[in-house]
């Protein structure tokens, strides 16, 4: 392309040759120079009839900002519907888990928090549904917010109350010290073996075979291991509340004062040292240093004894420590 350029006064003529390439790019600047052009003048007369208000740029502007408006609108609207969907959700799983804190403080042995302290019942026919402004839904989540930490108020308490319960099944003596082993000389006046004359036995022996296993009773901490001229090679366990266990006459023992044990673990061998007339063990329960009777002890961690207590909804222990 071919651009001829007069200038009447100098009397000449000048030419520009422009190729494929200038052609295209000298095309493309004064384009983009009138799109600038364009958009600052539309910038300045829409400002400039906005600001003196304008009919026809007013009218445009304000239909731009309403459109605005309900966008965010329906948009907020949408989150609180959603939002108050979740907390009708809530609100349910509350109820849901108020019921279960009733029945788990009825199996840890509380009382249920009755019913004024629950949430009152409500409901109805549904006649007509409006949305719930941001107050309300603000309202009731600070209300959730209220009954979940009561919730987990009682949770904290029944935690304790269980695992208190477990640690006093656990300390209590209902193990069998001989495993499937059975009394034959019960706690209370005999003759004794010995001398033949009437004398108070301390405790339940069990005959079993010399190196048996004896077990203990419950958990607790071995607070004597030795050598006694009447019980022979002895071990006493202490289960707390100034509750022991004994167990004599034993031909081996595996543990040693100061340990832990637990329940049904082995402690030591049947046998027959100290006073004894043959392999057996002589198990004791001790109150505040008084010998009880270790069957009412045992019964109660029978199978019988515990469903017996399960029915009843109570610890299987329930009597046992009296």
């Amino acid at each position: 392309m071919q651009l001829i350029i007069m200038d009447s006064r100098l009397a000449r003529s000048q030419a520009i040759h422009l190729s494929g390439p200038r052609l295209l790019a000298a095309v493309l600047a004064a384009s983009l120079v009138l799109m600038c052009v364009a958009a600052m003048l539309y910038h300045l007369v829409f400002l400039k009839g906005a600001r003196e208000g304008w009919p026809v740029v007013g009218s445009l502007v304000r239909l731009v900002v309403q459109d605005e408006f309900d966008q965010r609108d329906r948009f907020m609207r949408q989150n609180l519907d959603a939002m108050a969907r979740k907390v009708g959700e809530m609100q349910a799983r509350m109820v849901e888990l108020e019921s279960l804190g009733e029945r788990v403080s009825g199996l840890a042995g509380m009382a249920t928090t009755g019913d004024k302290a629950r949430t009152p019942g409500m409901g109805g026919a549904l006649i007509a549904a409006r949305p719930l402004s941001m107050q309300e839904l603000d309202e009731t989540l600070n209300a959730l917010q209220q009954v979940a930490g009561q919730r987990i108020d009682l949770m904290t308490v029944l935690e304790s109350r269980l695992f208190d319960q477990h640690i006093r099944k656990h300390m209590v003596p209902t193990e069998t010290p001989v495993p499937g082993g059975i009394a034959t000389s019960p706690f209370g006046f005999r003759i004794d073996p010995i001398t033949g004359r009437s004398a108070l036995h301390a405790g339940l022996d069990f005959p079993a075979d010399t190196g048996t296993d004896i077990v203990a009773a419950a958990g607790g901490v071995v607070v004597t291991q030795e050598y006694h001229p009447e019980f022979g090679n002895m071990v006493e366990v202490d289960h707390g509340n100034q509750l022991v266990t004994r167990y004599a006459h034993a031909s081996k023992v595996h543990v040693k004062q100061g340990d832990l044990v637990r329940r049904g673990q082995k402690i030591a061998k049947v046998g027959s040292t100290g006073r004894s007339t043959g392999p057996h063990l002589h198990f004791e329960v001790l109150v505040q240093g008084v010998p009880q009777d270790p069957q009412k002890f045992l019964a109660a961690g029978s199978p019988s004894a515990r469903q017996v207590a399960l029915r009843a909804g109570a610890p299987a222990m329930g009597s046992a420590g009296r």
